[in-house]
């Protein structure tokens, strides 16, 4: 199927899913397998425009990564020896290749729908956004998410970016990395610091200098339900649609969705999809459309295909 200025992209293929940390961890090689046997029972496959994986190159990855960082992954890549943190994100032979393919994917949708090839694209194995600059945290190789953040600025010229994340971590790695950024918009719904990792993302963080007000945390309680989602999410769409965004970047961890083994959220694939109906309302008013899904975190397997496919379902059926 040729991409259309009608349809939605989504990335699946062997080198995507390679990103993962082994049987015994969270972070697991069947994540992509679950969302894929998924989609395809309800039909989704059919209607959407299949795209192979691609890698992003160094210089792409360091319009956000350090240098020093991007060659530290590259020489614990070759050896798939040791910790890039204190515990959670393990080496892995091939590991630079696998996280630059997350990156890659996301580049190339931001590319295709930068020249009006679709108005959607989703990445299931994407939204790393704990990474920092200089550093890996929570799983989190490569943050996919700042890379494409550069990316819109850099390269297309972007001045106008929203960051939404629902997933139940807050996107720390995001949020620090543009917290004094005016161009990024950040609307972040996530499980209480207090109560979770990474321990950050209250309300009283709105940004600062010039980003000041511009940015948006919205915690929520331990076993928050849907009924605590919805309202807080008219909040945060009130605030992104606000600042008439060039183009949504939607971080749609499945972690928040009640059973999750590490989180304590319980929320169901229903969140989810209201907030991607809803975001595809405010890309077609303000973007032509632009909207990208990065599938985030989530670790029970069937609560991450039923929710992602919730999302891929939303974004079709505004094709």
């Amino acid at each position: 199927m040729n991409a259309t200025t009608h349809s939605t992209l989504l990335y699946l293929g062997e080198a995507l899913a390679r990103y993962g940390f082994g049987k015994q961890h969270p972070f697991g090689p069947l994540r992509m397998t679950a969302f894929a046997e998924e989609a395809k029972r309800l039909g989704l496959l059919e209607k959407a425009c299949i795209i192979e994986p691609c890698m992003a190159d160094t210089t792409a990855i360091g319009r956000f990564h350090t240098a020093l960082y991007i060659e530290r992954v590259k020489r614990m890549s070759l050896s798939g020896e040791g910790f890039l943190d204190r515990g959670d994100t393990p080496a892995f032979p091939g590991m630079y290749e696998a996280a630059a393919t997350v990156a890659g994917c996301v580049l190339d949708a931001a590319h295709r729908l930068m020249r009006g090839e679709a108005r959607h694209a989703f990445v299931p194995i994407a939204g790393l956004h704990h990474a920092r600059r200089d550093a890996a945290a929570g799983f989190c190789v490569f943050n996919d998410c700042g890379i494409l953040i550069e990316h819109l600025k850099q390269v297309h010229g972007l001045s106008r970016i929203a960051f939404v994340d629902i997933d139940a971590h807050h996107g720390d790695g995001v949020f620090y990395a543009f917290e004094s950024d005016p161009a990024v918009c950040i609307a972040d719904i996530h499980a209480d610091g207090r109560f979770l990792y990474p321990g950050t993302g209250f309300a009283d963080e709105t940004g600062t200098g010039a980003a000041s007000g511009g940015k948006l945390n919205i915690p929520l309680p331990p076993e928050a339900t849907d009924a605590e989602f919805i309202p807080v999410w008219e909040k945060a769409e009130a605030h992104i649609r606000a600042f008439s965004p060039q183009f949504i970047i939607l971080q749609c961890g499945a972690d928040s969705i009640a059973g999750d083994p590490i989180t304590d959220l319980c929320l169901t694939p229903a969140a989810h999809a209201h907030a991607t109906a809803r975001l595809c309302s405010i890309a077609d008013a303000c973007c032509d459309g632009r909207m990208v899904g990065l599938g985030g975190g989530g670790y029970n397997l069937h609560n991450l295909a039923v929710t992602w496919c919730a999302v891929l379902q939303q974004m079709l059926n505004r094709d």
